[in-house]
């Protein structure tokens, strides 16, 4: 995105702002959108009792956005965040019980140093995230491919660093089943249609979220030549549509507010394609120009906008910059 000293001085100004939205966020519990199916007539509980460790930040994949927003920032930068703080949060909130009962809300069947604690706690969740990935995506004929929270590429990309977790351990199924799912849905994609993008509500750019994941499953030539044939304008930054920050007309609007989102996964996508590019390919400079432009349009909004807005772009801000170092 920009040149490491100039990475560093932007997380030395704003970790701490990030860490003070994810603070904020992760313990309020309303306004709240639950986004999933109740399947009897009981009365729905307070949010807090079916996510005892997650009810924050308005829903709950932004509430654990958040959590690995404090998580990332405490290990990453100790110095710039408040870690005290962030310590007590996280051991308030990632215990035992509490993690036991998120786990007990997808699988009602299932029972069950501090950084090794709070890990320890989060068995449980992961190992049934991972049963449900093994078992559901071998059955997923067709891919997600619109820029909201089922997006099928952005899901198996930020999964794929736990899937290398546990290889080193000796358990590649999880990468196995990942890797060939990205070829299956996305392998012989040719010509994507960029210039659709972006959707009125998109936080999640579908074509460079494609093109990011396979980035990580082939050698950079290999990578070069798929690229060329999914998007082949690039050098000419074609389509313009992926090369021009989206713009967002009301950020206090719960769904325009999303294209701030948009930038900066854009951006970070981008920022990992120039990455994966083979060296002195003339695509690179095109490519690092455009997370540029989209960082720019959007940085500066993470912190102290409209909720609609902090809920979430922390994770993607952190995402980008962490990346960019």
């Amino acid at each position: 995105m920009t040149c490491a000293a100039d990475v560093a001085g932007l997380l030395a100004a704003h970790a701490g702002e990030f860490a003070e939205v994810a603070l904020t966020n992760v313990v309020r519990e309303y306004p709240h959108y639950e986004s999933h199916w109740r399947v009897d007539e009981t009365p729905v509980p307070a949010i807090r009792e079916l996510h005892p460790c997650f009810y924050g930040s308005f829903d709950w994949h932004s509430c654990v956005e958040m959590f690995w927003v404090l998580a990332h920032l405490l290990r990453r930068y100790p110095s710039l965040v408040p870690a005290g703080e962030i310590r007590a949060v996280l051991n308030a909130h990632l215990t035992e019980p509490a993690l036991a009962a998120e786990a007990a809300y997808f699988a009602p069947e299932h029972h069950r140093t501090t950084q090794r604690r709070w890990s320890a706690a989060l068995q449980p969740l992961s190992r049934l995230f991972v049963t449900r990935f093994l078992d559901w995506l071998p059955k997923v004929g067709y891919p997600i491919r619109y820029g909201l929270h089922e997006n099928g590429a952005f899901g198996l990309s930020r999964t794929l660093p736990y899937a290398d977790y546990l290889v080193s351990r000796g358990e590649p199924q999880l990468r196995e089943v990942i890797t060939e799912t990205a070829w299956r849905w996305f392998g012989s994609d040719r010509d994507y249609p960029g210039a659709w993008e972006p959707s009125g509500a998109d936080f999640l750019t579908p074509a460079l979220a494609e093109a990011e994941l396979m980035s990580r499953l082939m050698p950079a030539a290999d990578f070069g030549a798929w690229l060329e044939a999914f998007l082949p304008g690039i050098a000419d930054r074609n389509p313009a549509a992926l090369f021009t920050p989206a713009v967002v007309t009301d950020a206090s609007d719960g769904l325009i507010a999303h294209l701030h989102g948009l930038n900066l996964h854009r951006a970070w996508c981008w920022q990992r394609i120039a990455a994966a590019l083979p060296e002195g390919d003339d695509r690179g400079a095109v490519i690092e120009a455009a997370s540029r432009e989209h960082a720019d349009a959007s940085l500066t909004q993470v912190t102290e906008g409209p909720y609609a807005v902090e809920h979430f772009l922390a994770y993607y801000a952190l995402l980008l910059l962490s990346d960019a170092e």
